[in-house]
């Protein structure tokens, strides 16, 4: 599998190289298509639910400290196993009300750069991060373009790829183009067993094939963004498993899972010498660029 995140052109030759791929029958069975709409239900567990059953005393910061505050975002710094834990996570929204004001998950500039403000908190006092992804992806808004979208991405990957602390990657439902690949760049990237993952919507990736968004599921046979297909890949090294159902059934449950993931993988990089921590890092996202087998 290629990832690719640089600009329009070089995503439009990564989904049609790999449209090539796949098979008619992938397409009509549909489990590709069931599996993203479970991760897009909209009973799912947002950060805010997962932060108010880990978390209980989250602080939550606001703004860049250049425009304003992206509500898309959710960052902050709450106690978690009785230690220091920040958290930036995507945020949808519930109601239609709620989902206007979280721009249905997708951040804008602001939103990337308040959680470089945090990230920049977690250097100076050495705490560690979990990213929450789940978006549909950035906001394609031209305001959001002008005020510097492209940028904030790069340098919050640049950020995460750079950070002498523990860093986690949790996708927990949607983790869809740069939006999510912003906050990706981590020790540890682990989807939930019902999330999905890819370098661009399958809504994204047929318009450019096909001109059609209406063609959606035949982009999602072709690259399968599955946790299982991901973990396959290597780019997930892990997948939490959910309640019986999926996680929008039983959010207490969905916590607690994904509780036993964290804690032990947060003691596990806490255990690891700085050095050798940021040197897996690098070596794990060097080893998706060294593609042997373009095939899917």
């Amino acid at each position: 599998m290629t990832v690719s995140t640089g600009s329009g052109g070089r995503r439009g030759r990564f989904v049609r190289r790999i449209a090539g791929k796949f098979h008619v029958a992938d397409a009509a069975s549909g489990d590709i298509w069931d599996a993203i709409q479970l991760a897009r239900h909209q009973d799912r567990p947002y950060p805010l639910d997962y932060i108010s059953r880990l978390m209980p005393d989250f602080e939550e910061i606001h703004g860049d400290r250049m425009k304003g505050d992206d509500p898309a975002i959710v960052a902050g710094v709450g106690r978690y196993n009785g230690a220091p834990l920040a958290i930036i996570g995507q945020q949808k929204g519930r109601d239609a009300q709620d989902r206007a004001y979280r721009n249905f998950g997708m951040p804008s500039p602001e939103g990337y750069r308040k959680g470089m403000r945090l990230m920049e908190i977690c250097d100076r006092l050495s705490i560690p991060l979990v990213t929450l992804i789940d978006t549909p992806g950035a906001f394609p808004g031209a305001g959001a373009e002008e005020r510097g979208q492209g940028g904030a991405i790069a340098h919050s990957m640049m950020m995460m790829l750079g950070l002498p602390v523990p860093t986690v990657a949790v996708v927990i439902g949607e983790g869809s183009s740069g939006g999510a690949l912003a906050l990706g760049v981590a020790d540890r990237v682990v989807m939930l067993e019902n999330a999905t993952y890819s370098v661009i919507s399958p809504e994204g990736a047929s318009a450019i094939l096909w001109r059609d968004a209406g063609k959606a599921k035949l982009a999602a046979a072709a690259f399968k963004p599955t946790a299982a297909n991901c973990y396959r890949w290597g780019v997930a090294d892990a997948v939490v498993p959910e309640p019986e159902g999926g996680a929008h059934l039983d959010h207490d449950e969905a916590a607690r899972l994904l509780d036993g993931y964290l804690s032990r993988t947060i003691r596990e990089l806490q255990a690891l010498p700085i050095a050798d921590r940021g040197r897996q890092r690098r070596e794990r996202f060097r080893r998706l660029g060294a593609v042997r087998d373009a095939g899917v």
